[in-house]
This record gives structure tokens, C-alpha cells and sequence, in this order.
């Protein structure tokens, strides 16, 4: 079992089950209630329950007669058990969220010292970033050992594929990511500001992982994931750099090629959603069958690229808005950076006087000296 030290607001022990208690103990709660499953395999009466939580099911490998052949590699479907192993790895998904946090990222932010503020953004970014890093290193090698973009006519001619292990444990894992992103919300003790955001991000996520799972649209769906993550992991990179390096010149070349980036997974993904949704699928034979896995009807078809671009759409709104956000708070630092350098000069005739003596040599100024004593004593 992993014990995690809880966050101590004070130095008395919170009461038992109280929210105090919950929240510096939920990960070892939590810990303790996954536990139970992987005890249960070691028992023969509670193994096939405990199975059905753990391992991966629905496998649609078909096996041959004959074993001197080749050993196919596992295939699998979608079914009803996947959702008790979504729950077990929601549990998994917990416990290494506050592992993470507590000695990786909670040990560099009190080293750099942050504001309240700039704290509970650097942990959003770390995390989110740590998720979209693995996630997108996971994609790729799917993409690659399934020659998904070497042949992508695949994406709809072998509609509805089955999927590789690898496959099917991905979207299994961010199904339980973003499930898992509710419940943070109390342990975190988010703010109110705060609590939408995450809520939208979450329910985003969830939305279109469960309906490319279900719909049997996992394979152009791990692409699109991929081009996603890769977007908003330079994002979030880009706003820790700008948290940790004085520098602005650094600062401003990581926003420059994580809006690049930005830009292109956007582009990218809906160039690749009009291919598949729009041009592929209307290549195949249109038909519904629940038992088969089949969804290529139009409802479906038109449904899901309109439900991508305004997702997109979305992102691209939200992105221009930071932006001239952004532009504004450069614009009030320069003017009020300029303002503080302007000081009020006071005497400006006897500095303008000074200054023309000073340019003479030391003779002229003495001369001029003098003649100025004579006149003002004739003058007298």
C-alpha cells in the first residue's frame, strides 16, 4: 500500500471522517479501497470479482485451429466490464495524483517561493502537463505500432476496428483521468473561481473520450488526442516558464512556439476530422448495429465532426481572449514602467546655464567669469 503524509494545516489531528481528516488522508483512504480488489484475487471466492475490476475483458481474438501458426496478437471490443475497470483505475488514478503532487511538485513550489495565486496555478500546470506529456508519449506509440497514419485509410475502411491492448488500456486511463478530476476538486480545496474551469476541462475530456470509446472511434480518436495534448502540453509548459524564469526573452520564445503549436493541432485536427467524419465514412456502407459496434449513419457521422469544430472553435476563442488579455496587461507594465523613469526637472534655467559653462574650457570660463562680476559691480 503507498502512504502518502497528508497536508497538516495544524498541529491537532482533525477528528475521524471529518473534512479535515478526508482530505489529508484521502490518498491512503483511497489506497486502502484499491487494495481490497488486489487482496481479492488472492482468495478464490472473491477472484472473479476482483478480476472483473482489474484486467482488461472483451477480448475478440479469434483463435485458430491449427497452433503451429502464428500467435495473433489480442484484440478487443468494447463492453459493460470496462466500467468497473474504469473505477479501479480511478482509484490508481487518486493515489498517483497525490504521490505526484506531494513529493515532486508540492517540494519545487516551496522552493521558488510563490503567491497563493501562482501556487494553485503552477500545481493545475504541473499535473495537467505531466498527463498530457505520458498521454501523448502513450498516443504515439499506439499511432506507430498500429500504422495508423502510414495507412490512414484505415481510419475508415476498417470502421469498426478492433483494438489492441495498448489501445483499449488508453482510453480506459483517461477515462479515469477525467473522472477522477471531480473529486480533486474537494481534495484540493479548490477555489470558487477556480471550481468552473476545472469542471469544463473535465467534462470536455470525459465527453469526447467516452463518446469516441462507445461510438467505436478509437482509432482516429488516439490521433486527435495526441494532436490535443501535444497543443496544451506547451501551453502549460510555456505558463511555468513564465513562472519560474526572470527572463523575458525565455519567457516570451515559449509562448511563441507553444501558440505555434497551439495553431497547428487546431488546424491539424479539424483538417483530420473533415477526412474521416465527412469524406471517409461516407466511402463505407451506412448501417446502425448495437451488437456489431456499427455507428456510421449520418446523425452520428455529422453529429461528431460538428460536436469536433465547435470544440475547436471553442479553443480558438479561448485562445484569442488570453491573448488580449495578455496584450493588455504588457501595454499598462510599459506604460507604467515609462511613467516611473520620467522624474520632473526643477531649475531648468540654471541647469541650462551650468551646462553652457561647462561645455567652455576653463580659460573662457573664468574670462567669463570675471566680465560677469564687472558688469553686475558697474551696474550697482
Amino acid at each position: 500500500m503507498v502512504t502518502v503524509k497528508g497536508r497538516k494545516s495544524s498541529n491537532k489531528n482533525p477528528p475521524i471522517l471529518s473534512h479535515e481528516f478526508i482530505i489529508q488522508n484521502h490518498a491512503d483512504i483511497v489506497s486502502c479501497v484499491a487494495m481490497v480488489f488486489v487482496v481479492g484475487l488472492m482468495v478464490q471466492v472473491t477472484s472473479p470479482w476482483a478480476y472483473t475490476f482489474i484486467a482488461i475483458h472483451h477480448n475478440a481474438t479469434t483463435v485458430p485451429e491449427s497452433t503451429d501458426g502464428p500467435i495473433l496478437p489480442l484484440k478487443y471490443t468494447t463492453g459493460w466490464k470496462d466500467i468497473c475497470a474504469v473505477f479501479f483505475y480511478f482509484l490508481i488514478t487518486i493515489v498517483m495524483h497525490a504521490v505526484i503532487q506531494e513529493y515532486i511538485f508540492d517540494k519545487i513550489s516551496k522552493r521558488l517561493h510563490l503567491s497563493k495565486s501562482k501556487h494553485s496555478k503552477f500545481n493545475e500546470s504541473s499535473q495537467l502537463i505531466t498527463f498530457y506529456i505520458l498521454s501523448a508519449a502513450w498516443g504515439i506509440d499506439i499511432i506507430m505500432r498500429d500504422n495508423l497514419l502510414v495507412n490512414i485509410t484505415s481510419l475508415w475502411e476498417g470502421y469498426p476496428g478492433s483494438m489492441s491492448f495498448s489501445l483499449k488500456l488508453f482510453f480506459i486511463a483517461q477515462l479515469a483521468y477525467w473522472l477522477h478530476s471531480y473529486p480533486e476538486l474537494y481534495f484540493q480545496r479548490a477555489k470558487k473561481e477556480e471550481i468552473l474551469p476545472r469542471i469544463v476541462l473535465a467534462t470536455f475530456g470525459l465527453f469526447f473520450c467516452a463518446a469516441a470509446y462507445i461510438l467505436n472511434f478509437q482509432h482516429v480518436g488516439v490521433i486527435l488526442l495526441v494532436l490535443h495534448y501535444v497543443g496544451e502540453a506547451l501551453q502549460h509548459g510555456a505558463r511555468l516558464v513564465h513562472f519560474v524564469s526572470h527572463n523575458e526573452k525565455t519567457t516570451q520564445l515559449a509562448f511563441l512556439v507553444a501558440n505555434a503549436a497551439f495553431v497547428f493541432a487546431r488546424l491539424a485536427t479539424v483538417a483530420l476530422s473533415g477526412l474521416v467524419f465527412f469524406y471517409g465514412l461516407g466511402q463505407i456502407e451506412r448501417s446502425l448495429d448495437y451488437t456489431m459496434g456499427k455507428f456510421n449513419i449520418p446523425a452520428v457521422q455529422f453529429g461528431g465532426l460538428g460536436a469536433i469544430l465547435l470544440f475547436q472553435a471553442y479553443l480558438f476563442y479561448s485562445f484569442i481572449k488570453r491573448q488580449m488579455k495578455f496584450s493588455r496587461e504588457n501595454k499598462t507594465q510599459v506604460v507604467s514602467k515609462g511613467k516611473s523613469k520620467q522624474k520632473p526637472r526643477k531649475k531648468d534655467a540654471k541647469d541650462g546655464k551650468k551646462s553652457e559653462d561647462d561645455d567652455l574650457p576653463e580659460v573662457d570660463q573664468a574670462t567669463k567669469k570675471n566680465l560677469r562680476t564687472r558688469y553686475s559691480a558697474k551696474a550697482k
